[in-house]
Formats: structure tokens, C-alpha cells, sequence
């Protein structure tokens, strides 16, 4: 995968790009990334590229010009048509769904912006994604597009080490993560599940899902009304302490 970062702060990514497992992946040669400082590409005299918004209001406006031209830059030399995300507050907001998608492309494009927000012909006619991390505001797109990039550069092949690792991730199967201990079994009173010490593994995947379904229903209820839950789900839910006769439609 190829990846190329628009941004007037390309300094931002360094300590991102150089620790973990995104400079592992790179190392792998799972992606290779490249920054592309917009402002290299201004037409303007005075290498500005925002300016005021029509009609007036607070803030400046990126500019089309030095986007378009950068984007283009990076289309002519592009063997496959990319992805080109702009981050914005007004994107969709970003989901493992989401990163699962982007991860199967050969080469993402992310525009991260500054200032009051963007010429809305750059969102468009060059955007192919509109993508956001969050209903809140960041001062750019910089640290959106970290985000977005580790949770799609850890889903290509080799980068975890254990391919069983993501697809056990909360929101990959559409619940959270079960719990999780290691040894010692007993520290200071506080005991393993003794079932997860029986070796029966059947039994502790039921433990594990049971246990998933319980941190769901308790964290993030939301999900559980787009998953799929089977009638043994159903059974222990309305069983367990949690609730009464959770649903009735699986």
C-alpha cells in the first residue's frame, strides 16, 4: 500500500511513523508513506494557501488551487486511482468497518486541513471520502489521519505477527473484546475465571463470548441492535442480570 499524507506540518508524523507497528510495517514493506507539503504547490506570490471566504465570517479558507494541483501531482504518477480522504468534522464518522475497507486499497491519498476548513469544491470534486474520528474539532487533520492510517496499516497482511490478532479486535466481530489475564492466576485475591483455567476450550469460548456480549450490553448497548444475535445469544441475555427479555426478534 501507498499512502500519501497532504500537510502543512509533515514534522507531525515523524514520532508516529518511526515507533510501533507502523515502523514495522513500513520496515516489512507492508506500506510506504510520503508527505506532500501543499504549500510547495501555491501559485501565490506570497506561498499563501487560505485566503477570506466569500460572503465573510471568522477564519480562513484553504484554498482549491494548491490542493487540486498537489493531488494531481500525485494522480499522474499513481499506477491505480486512489483514495483521496479529506478529514473533516463533517466526514463519516470512522468505524472497523471503515478501516477494514480502506485496507484492501493499493494507495490512499488523506488531505489534512487547518484553518477554518476547506474550499468546498476541493470536498466536491476531489474527495473520493469525507472521514472523521469524532464530534469534536482538532486545530487540522494531522493527528485524524494518524488515527486512521494505524487503524488501517495494522489490518495489512503480516503487520500483527498473529493474523488471529484483528479479527478478534473489539468492533471487528460487532462486539467488544472479552476480558483478558495472564499470570500470575492469583495476585493479591484477585483470581482468574476458573474457567479459563479449566482447558476446556469449548467452554471458554462460550466464557469469551458470554463475556463479550455482557461488556457490550453494559458499555456500548448501541451495538448489539446491528448484531446478529442467535437465539443462544438471545437465551443467556435475558437469563443473565443484565436485563429482561433484552429482544425478541433474533
Amino acid at each position: 500500500m501507498r499512502i500519501d499524507i497532504l500537510t502543512l506540518f509533515p514534522e507531525m508524523f515523524q514520532g508516529v511513523f518511526e515507533t510501533s507497528i507502523l515502523r514495522k510495517a513500513n520496515e516489512l514493506g507492508a506500506f510506504q508513506y510520503n508527505f506532500v507539503n501543499f504549500r510547495d504547490y501555491t501559485e501565490n506570490k506570497h506561498h499563501k494557501v487560505d485566503d477570506y471566504p466569500y460572503g465573510g465570517g471568522a477564519g480562513m479558507v484553504l484554498s482549491p488551487q494548491p490542493i487540486f494541483d498537489a493531488v494531481g501531482a500525485i494522480q499522474q504518477k499513481s499506477k491505480t486511482k486512489p483514495r483521496v480522504i479529506l478529514m473533516c468534522p463533517q466526514g463519516e464518522t470512522h468505524t472497523q468497518k471503515k478501516s477494514v475497507e480502506l485496507s484492501k486499497e493499493e494507495h490512499l491519498v488523506f488531505i489534512c486541513g487547518h484553518y477554518e476548513g476547506y474550499d468546498e469544491r476541493i470536498r466536491e470534486h476531489l474527495a473520493t471520502d469525507e472521514i472523521s474520528i469524532g464530534d469534536y474539532v482538532l486545530t487540522g487533520g494531522e493527528l485524524g489521519a494518524m488515527v486512521v492510517i494505524d487503524s488501517v496499516v495494522r489490518l495489512l497482511p503480516g503487520v500483527l505477527g498473529n493474523e488471529a490478532s484483528a479479527p478478534e479486535d473489539s468492533f471487528s466481530t460487532g462486539l467488544l473484546e472479552h476480558p483478558h489475564y495472564t499470570r500470575p492466576a492469583d495476585y493479591k485475591g484477585m483470581k482468574v475465571p476458573e474457567v479459563l483455567l479449566s482447558g476446556n476450550h469449548a467452554k471458554i469460548e462460550q466464557w469469551r463470548k458470554q463475556q463479550s456480549l455482557k461488556r457490550t450490553y453494559e458499555r456500548r448497548k448501541d451495538l448489539l441492535e446491528h448484531y446478529p444475535l442467535s437465539q443462544t445469544d438471545q437465551e443467556w441475555l435475558n437469563k443473565s442480570d443484565l436485563t429482561d427479555n433484552y429482544r425478541t426478534d433474533a
